[in-house]
């Protein structure tokens, strides 16, 4: 597969998302997102927008990454995933993997000539990722993985995951290609929202792969390979939400107009309209706390991380917000099988989990409010 030409950003984004929007329920009945669906967006050139253009990336910055993201996630949370878990292991590498892992397996990433999945979280080690089993072990010039990953996204179709496990005691972060002996993937159904995603527990059974997989030095792979892909995850995810709320907000403020209850429309009801206003501060809250993330973030100031944790919080939120506000709103249309509203409805449920609780990230929050008054957490305190 060969790399669509020129920059891609919100025009190509915008375009594939008019294509695609229509076939998003269908997905989500499915519980897949069709190979040649991965191969369109790879197409748009939209699966290495952050990337250097050296690397076959877009070259571009974080607005622009945020705006393809808010684009796709209007159309399907799955759509966005599939770029968010992209974008993740593709920073993890280039900010962490040494020059020759960078020209190995970044461009392929670029062009989509491999998709990507993020394998950190386990059983017991979800929220707490220093809690993970996993294990690395030396095997001459090679490194064996074994251990049980579990709800990786694409994990029923990527080719290759970054992994975390321990290597002599210490957190490190490991490529592994999944189609290598000993690798099983254990599909997951059912599930409340991201259905088209390909969720998928992990089994890495005594998988051998070269050194040269090892993403950092051992022990960097929570604080500085995963760090920098959750980051990128969360600010990705942030700006699907923004999508996700407006999309609903759009679809909730045409019916009230258009739908007519005994001759009057819907929008004629104080109740309905003031609804609908709640649900355009919460969208537009989120947008601006997403934009102010990415203002940061292009600056490199250091706040950046923290603000990008209050923004994926705050769209997460919205998105819930705005996508309830627009079921009542769409009444029975809302809760029909193909309802972008009920569809978004339960994504943004799974968006207050992924990449970081709602409620863990209400710690790191307040324990960043109380910061500024001298306020210290306690040793025992994990959110500080």
């Amino acid at each position: 597969m060969t790399q669509a030409p020129g920059r891609a950003g919100p025009p190509a984004a915008a375009e594939l998302a008019a294509a695609l929007r229509s076939e998003a329920a269908e997905w989500d009945r499915l519980c897949t997102l069709p190979e040649r669906v991965r191969e369109a967006v790879a197409q748009a050139g939209l699966l290495g927008v952050a990337l250097p253009e050296r690397y076959g990336g877009s070259g571009a910055g974080p607005a622009e990454l945020g705006e393809v993201c808010a684009e796709l996630g209007g159309v399907c949370s799955a759509l966005r995933g599939l770029l968010t878990v992209q974008e993740m292991v593709a920073a993890a590498l280039l900010r962490w993997g040494t020059a020759a892992q960078r020209e190995q397996w970044l461009p392929p990433l670029a062009r989509g000539d491999r998709f990507a999945g993020f394998a950190a979280t386990e059983a017991a080690a979800g929220t707490d990722l220093a809690g993970v089993r996993t294990e690395i072990t030396e095997a001459g010039d090679d490194l064996v993985v074994t251990g049980r990953k579990m709800w990786i996204t694409f994990g029923g179709a990527a080719d290759v995951f970054l992994v975390l496990g321990l290597l002599a005691g210490r957190l490190s972060a490991v490529l592994v290609e999944g189609d290598r002996t000993g690798v099983r993937r254990e599909p997951v159904e059912g599930q409340l929202g991201m259905r088209a995603a390909e969720i998928a527990h992990l089994g890495f059974d005594s998988v051998r792969v070269p050194r040269d997989h090892l993403i950092g030095p051992p022990g960097t792979g929570l604080t500085h390979v995963m760090g920098t892909a959750l980051d990128h995850g969360r600010y990705t995810v942030a700006w699907g939400c923004v999508g996700m709320a407006e999309a609903c907000l759009h679809a909730a403020a045409g019916h009230a107009v258009h739908r007519l209850q005994r001759g009057v429309p819907l929008a004629d009801h104080q109740l309905v309209r003031a609804e609908l206003a709640r649900a355009l501060v919460q969208a537009t809250a989120a947008r601006e706390l997403c934009a102010r993330a990415g203002r940061l973030r292009q600056e490199g100031d250091p706040s950046a991380v923290a603000e990008t944790v209050l923004a994926k919080y705050a769209a997460a939120g919205a998105a819930t917000f705005v996508a309830g506000a627009a079921v009542q709103v769409l009444g029975a249309t809302g809760i029909a099988p193909d309802s972008t509203a009920g569809r978004f409805y339960r994504d943004a449920k799974v968006m207050e989990l992924i990449e970081g609780s709602q409620s863990v990230s209400e710690l790191h929050i307040g324990n960043r409010l109380l910061r500024g008054y001298g306020y210290r957490p306690a040793p025992a305190d994990g959110y500080r």
